[in-house]
């Protein structure tokens, strides 16, 4: 298509979308069908969850004690809104954390494949960048697995500061690193790292330098992601470094394919939600009555990620009723894709400047170090 013939269609439409409906299967049946060996099935009933994972939770999958008064309170008044939504964050209990594992390995879905790679082949650079006697601390640690494509080559780092939310979490990573890296210490912090965080004061006068892969940053509203960027600038001080991965802006169809791909896998992922809401708040949504949609907002630059009510409908929850319209959705998550520049005015306005950026042949992801403003 010639350069006059896109700008016309992009006139034409701002949106581009693929929906997919999963196929019909009873609740308790309903995720067997993604999990081909019994091992992935018990990681769903037991709450484990091998990998990282997006957005703002415990990487664990286990059960959070107030996860269920949260959820409900979030549920509620997301429904009560005149645009539905649920907050993303419910997306990764045990069954939605072992769904997007699944998501991971899928020939359509490359960020994590390709943030991997980059990691890998640009190790030895990032290292060198590094200063011996360095603090790598990491915001939302989880399984910890890309931070191992560093602490190989990170020989005369002094410290690794996980943080992340699940206590669990940041206890096999511990034990997992101390054992491939006897010699490195180890200081797990649990917490949100959305929210301020007070870094060990032994390491007030080492070089620390943030690690956040996975492009997280992306799920967050530009408003808000420049406020976590700030809080991380706070926490880590002057002069910090921040290694940071973000997914870039491409090719509609292909961004399309990775937030639904052909399996369902995804579909299944944002339906768990509704299953969720099921077992956890005595819900009664019908899934076979809901549909996953994935639309691309080109005016934003961003994925958005829908369930469809498929016909007019009340849904019990939390002793609530909510009535659906036939094609009213509920928005679930966005992710923003960025071109490089614009990632940059992003983090500038957040306190952190460019030191340098690395990106795979095809140009579908970034990873950069950033440098906090004194």
């Amino acid at each position: 298509m010639s350069e006059a013939n896109k700008k016309s269609a992009a006139r034409r439409s701002s949106d581009f979308s693929r929906e997919r409906r999963v196929p019909s299967l009873p609740e308790q049946s309903f995720f067997g069908a993604w999990f081909t060996s019994d091992r992935e099935r018990d990681s769903i009933r037991n709450g484990g969850h091998s990998g990282s994972r997006p957005t703002f939770c415990s990487s664990s999958g286990r059960a959070d004690p107030a996860a269920g008064s949260d959820f409900s309170e979030a549920l509620i008044a997301g429904l009560s809104a005149p645009q539905k939504s649920i907050p993303s964050r419910f997306l990764y209990d045990a069954a939605g954390s072992a769904l997007f594992e699944k998501i991971t390995t899928l020939p359509e879905y490359y960020p994590t494949r390709t943030e991997t790679e980059i990691l890998r082949h640009q190790a030895e650079e990032i290292a060198a960048i590094v200063p011996d006697g360095a603090v790598l601390v990491e915001f939302g640690s989880g399984s910890s697995t890309k931070t191992e494509l560093l602490l190989e080559r990170m020989e005369n780092l002094h410290a690794y500061v996980p943080i992340d939310i699940s206590a669990t979490a940041l206890q096999d990573a511990k034990a997992r690193i101390a054992e491939r890296f006897p010699a490195l210490r180890v200081m797990p912090i649990e917490a949100d790292f959305a929210q301020p965080i007070a870094i060990p004061p032994e390491f007030s006068t080492r070089p620390l330098f943030g690690f956040f892969p996975g492009s997280t940053i992306g799920n967050l509203r530009p408003v808000d992601a420049v406020a976590l960027l700030a809080s991380m600038r706070r926490t880590l001080g002057p002069d910090a470094h921040l290694i940071i991965g973000a997914d870039l802006k491409k090719n509609v169809r292909r961004l399309l394919a990775a937030y639904d791909d052909a399996d369902g896998v995804t579909a299944a992922f944002n339906l768990n939600l509704l299953a969720r809401a099921n077992r956890e708040l005595d819900a009664n949504f019908k899934l076979d009555q809901f549909k996953h949609s994935a639309t691309y907002d080109m005016r934003n630059g961003r994925i958005d990620m829908h369930l469809v009510s498929l016909r007019e409908q009340w849904v019990d929850v939390g002793g609530r009723r909510f009535h659906f319209d036939a094609g009213e959705q509920i928005h679930t998550e966005h992710s923003h894709k960025y071109e490089i520049d614009g990632f940059h005015t992003l983090a500038g306005e957040a306190g952190w400047r460019p030191q340098v950026v690395w990106t795979d042949a095809e140009h579908l992801f970034s990873v950069h170090v950033l440098v906090a403003d004194a």
